[in-house]
């Protein structure tokens, strides 16, 4: 199952990447999020979520390129996905704007049809490209 959304901002590409790196950033893509570990350009974070009419917590691991922009992993308890990854990519579209695009590609453990999960992760993405735009137009 693969998710993707991109946008443009008004902001060289060098100023994206510096807030992109920033633990604000980080937890402003998903509610109620916190940083547990930061070591050597990887973070892992904690979030309390509802899913599938159950409370929980999900853990996901980002990890910053040397191009500028995230990778990001989901620590898959075996649940609902057997693995779900994500990357934010950067790319100049000039010297003043930046192209952002957000993609995650993720796979389903064999009792979870992905259909009952397909909306939820396009509002899921929809969520984090608005919390990124709003981070990257804001400083």
């Amino acid at each position: 199952m693969k998710f993707e959304n991109e946008f443009v901002v008004r902001r060289p590409l060098a100023a994206c990447a510096s807030v992109l790196e920033s633990d604000t950033t980080i937890t402003s893509l998903f509610p109620d999020t916190q940083i547990v570990s930061n070591a050597g350009g990887v973070r892992e974070t904690r979030t309390r979520v509802s899913a599938l009419g159950a409370e929980t917590t999900v853990r996901f691991v980002f990890e910053s390129r040397p191009d500028g922009g995230m990778r990001f992993e989901k620590i898959c308890d075996g649940r609902v996905w057997r693995s779900l990854e994500g990357n934010i990519s950067l790319a100049a579209v000039n010297p003043e704007t930046t192209r952002v695009v957000i993609s995650l590609d993720g796979s389903t453990r064999a009792l979870v049809p992905e259909f009952t999960i397909r909306g939820a992760m396009q509002e899921q993405i929809e969520q984090m490209a608005t919390a990124l735009r709003r981070r990257l137009e804001q400083v």
